[in-house]
């Protein structure tokens, strides 16, 4: 068995790999971790919006911050705010050598129970050879 990390999602993981049969055990430590990433993933959050001066602040729950490791770290630092797509920001924690932003976008529109249209769109800012956007169904009314 050899040392190895792979990423997923973001993460590393640190495993151990066969080198005859190619089998990956993950650090048990690591995919718990992974685990309780995807638990946060999936909540959803309801936070207030507050006026602050000039400016709106936005309460982050300290689970998620709790999560990141980081609590103390990253209290008055500066983070990133991206204006993602309508209705949607994006808050980077971080320096930006080391981010990595996936994105992934479906759209369907169903009409009268009919599929009218269905397209996905791929980013990966490590790879932009890879972003595609694809049109998977287009019909005419």
């Amino acid at each position: 068995m050899k040392k190895a990390q792979i990423s997923k999602n973001g993460f590393l993981f640190r495993v151990m790999v066969c080198p005859k049969c190619q089998e990956k055990i993950i650090h048990p430590v690591d995919e718990q971790e992974y685990h309780r990433f995807k638990d946060l993933k999936n909540k959803e959050f309801r936070v207030k919006m507050r006026l602050v001066g000039n400016s709106y602040a936005v309460s982050i729950p300290k689970e998620i911050v709790s999560f990141m490791g980081e609590q103390k770290k990253i209290m008055d630092e500066m983070v990133k705010l991206c204006f993602e797509d309508f209705g949607r920001l994006s808050l980077n924690f971080g320096d930006d050598k080391n981010s990595r932003i996936v994105k992934a976008k479906e759209i369907k529109v169903v009409k009268n129970g009919n599929p009218v249209f269905h397209a996905k769109q791929f980013y990966d800012s490590a790879n932009p050879k890879n972003n595609k956007s694809i049109v998977i169904k287009k019909t005419k009314e």
